[in-house]
């Protein structure tokens, strides 16, 4: 949820100053703060994670679950970075985009778990920012209808239609040759 409307443009540098007991992200200057994920949410997370980091054992690329800084901007000063996310899944290819405090710049891949707060701000906000972000590929993850979408970055940096996959289905992830993601074991457990 956003906090009350102001005129102030939040940024990176004013994300560092806030607690670490809260989760929030800025999105174009504006704040807004996470509730507490359900158990099916991380349960998801979690079986996702797996999946992927148990494949990418040896390899260059990193998985990273939320919380997981990413500033999508790449302006050198923090006080001009009004673009600030933690996705649910984060994977980076290019390790220098890693530093200590999370990923600068476009990552390779996002993963976004949809709760009932943040429906819009994945299938729209979100969805824009990583679009524009050049984000390679992106999913946006139903819980309640154990569903998947998979967009991917076309030619023209722009996400295509998006492919639909349900609980019964197994997803070949588009920026490894070799990496298919089976959602029954994912779906399994809610």
């Amino acid at each position: 949820m956003p906090l009350p409307k102001q005129a102030i443009q939040y940024s990176y540098a004013d994300y560092l100053t806030w607690g670490e007991d809260e989760r929030w992200e800025i999105v174009d200057g504006i704040p807004y703060m996470h509730v507490a994920p359900s158990r099916a949410h991380q349960a998801i997370l979690m079986e996702l994670s797996r999946q992927i980091s148990n494949y990418l054992v040896g390899k260059p690329c990193k998985v990273y679950p939320a919380p997981f800084c990413v500033r999508l901007d790449v302006e050198k000063n923090d006080s001009d970075i009004k673009n600030v996310v933690e996705p649910d899944i984060t994977i980076v290819c290019d390790s220098s985009k890693l530093d200590e405090r999370g990923c600068k710049g476009s990552p390779d891949m996002i993963i976004e778990i949809l709760s009932p707060s943040t429906g819009k701000m994945d299938r729209v906000i979100k969805f824009n920012k990583y679009e524009k972000a050049r984000v390679k590929e992106y999913w946006i993850v139903e819980p309640d209808q154990k569903l998947v979408s998979v967009f991917l970055l076309q030619e023209n940096e722009r996400y295509g239609r998006p492919e639909m996959y349900t609980d019964e289905d197994r997803i070949k992830v588009s920026i490894f040759q070799e990496l298919e993601i089976d959602l029954r074991s994912v779906f399994d457990k809610l």
